[in-house]
Parts: structure tokens; sequence; C-alpha cells
């Protein structure tokens, strides 16, 4: 069976994309699968170069196929400040999730527009072929503080309340989520294109 890799040491993230692409025929494993403890300096611009980052990186380091996302938000009332860099941001990346949501929150305490906009791309890396991107977009608005427990590696999903739901997106079911969420549309993107030009 075809192994492809999963390029994060995420377990929360892992586990959102592997709900999308359970059924295809790969055997997909993570950077921890592999025993691969290093990261790359994800230092593009957009989501899309620091999706190929990663998947370039890590697919030319082991020769597997390799996916990776990057993903972030957009809020109204912190206009530039997070997009690209949201897990760096504030508290930054060496905070763990309720110390990093803790600081977010109380940055937007006091502000009364609480829209924001997640953004997720899917990169697909294949040796030999050009590195494809997919990406997805949600809109919703954040809330003073959790609705449930914080999942692991996606604490923003205790807050984030899509547009048209009661639920934030912890608090949705995993079919649910997938079908709105930005990571949910970048994988299933990613999902058919693998099922209609990979799986044979």
């Amino acid at each position: 069976m075809q192994k492809i890799l999963v390029a994060t040491h995420n377990y929360g993230k892992f586990k959102e994309l592997m709900e999308v692409l359970h059924d295809l025929p790969f055997k997909f494993v993570s950077l921890n699968d592999e025993k691969i403890g290093e990261d790359v300096h994800e230092g593009g611009e957009t989501y899309e170069e620091n999706a190929m980052i990663k998947a370039e990186f890590f697919g030319k380091k082991t020769g597997l196929p390799t996916i990776a996302d990057d993903s972030g938000i957009m809020a109204d009332a912190l206009a530039g400040e997070l997009g690209v860099k949201t897990r760096r941001w504030g508290a930054g990346e060496k905070a763990n999730d309720k110390e990093w949501l803790d600081y977010f929150l109380k940055r937007l305490a006091k502000e009364q527009n609480r829209r924001a906009e997640f953004i997720s791309v899917v990169a697909f890396y294949r040796p030999g072929e050009e590195t494809l991107t997919f990406r997805g977009e949600c809109k919703g608005v954040i809330l003073p503080e959790p609705q449930v427990a914080l999942e692991p590696g996606i604490p923003l999903s205790a807050v984030f309340l899509p547009d048209g739901k009661d639920k934030v997106f912890s608090a949705l079911g995993k079919h649910e989520k997938n079908a709105i969420s930005h990571r949910g549309q970048a994988i299933r993107k990613c999902h058919d294109f693998l099922l209609k030009h990979f799986a044979q």
C-alpha cells in the first residue's frame, strides 16, 4: 500500500485531516510516526508558500508523497497581526494551547468587532511532479470564552462560531465540521484529487 506522509507534529491537525482522508487506499503517516523531530522554517508570505515549503522539505527528506497544510485566522480587530503568523503570534509557538488562547482572548476583550476568518491551504508534493495547493476558507465570530474543552493543537476551535451555526467548531460533529471548516474544505479538495488521479 502506498505510504503518504502528512507533514505535521500536531496531533489535533493530523486527526482532523484523517477524518477526511481515512477512506482512501493509502497508508497515511505523520512526522511522529516516521520519528522525524525536526521542523522547517516557514518563511513564506502566504499560506500557499508555507504549505509548499513544508510539503517539499519533508517530501524530499523522506522520498514520500507528502501532504502539508498551513492555516491561520484573520481577526478584523487585529488586522495584519495574525494570518500566516497565527501560531507564532502573541504568546508564541512555545506557549501551550491555553496560554496562547488566553492571550488572544485578552487582546480581543474590549473589541466590538469580533468577526474573523479561518484560512487553510493544503499542499501535495509528489517527487518529480509540480506541487499542488488546495484552499479553504470559513467566516464567523470569536466568542469571549471557550464553549467546550480545548482540542489539542487547535484551541481556536473552542471559541470560533462559524456563520450559520449555533455551536463552535469543537462542538460540531466531525462530518458537520468538515463540511464547512477551512481545513475540511481544503483537505476535501486534496482528497478528491488523490482519489481521481493517484488512487490507481
